[in-house]
């Protein structure tokens, strides 16, 4: 097998991993936003597992990218677009598409990811407002966004309305 399609079929295993990835926190934000936090821990493994199985493809990713680097003279610990723009056609082309693949995910995971923590933080925000006023008010917010409350204080009710 010749190292450039080694390399691009580990660079085809990462998108699809990438790919799996943002399914699995689209599913995370699905479980955030519906208020069902009884899956929360599940989907968060999910999360948590495609990572571990993308840190471990990074490295083969390394290790085919030097293989690659190394046939074509270049020196080790490329970067892909340098790979792309030293490799002969039709692997040009093709790291080269890969790239623009990575890019694109990478961004399209990194807004998917920074949505769950928003709402994982108005979710922690939320329960804690929620438990404050069980037993006391909440009057107002720091300007860290968290709640400022006063103890309760006993009420006067007139019944006789």
């Amino acid at each position: 097998m010749d190292l450039m399609e080694k390399l691009s079929l580990v660079l085809w295993r990462e998108r699809e991993l990438l790919e799996t990835l943002h399914f699995k926190l689209e599913v995370e934000q699905l479980v955030l936003a519906s208020g069902r936090t009884r899956w929360l821990m599940h989907a968060a493994r999910d999360v948590d597992a495609v990572l571990s199985t993308i840190r471990e493809t990074e490295v083969l990713r390394a290790v085919a990218a030097d293989e690659a680097a190394a046939a074509i003279g270049m020196t080790s610990n490329p970067s892909l677009s340098a790979l792309a723009d030293a490799a002969e056609e039709p692997w040009s082309t093709i790291l080269a598409e890969h790239r623009q693949a990575f890019v694109a995910a990478t961004a399209d995971i990194t807004a998917l990811a920074d949505s769950n923590r928003d709402l994982i933080s108005a979710g922690y925000r939320s329960a804690r407002e929620t438990l404050l006023s069980l037993g006391e008010t909440t009057d107002g917010y720091a300007a860290d966004g968290s709640a400022t409350a006063e103890p309760v204080r006993p009420r006067l009710v007139d019944r006789s309305l």
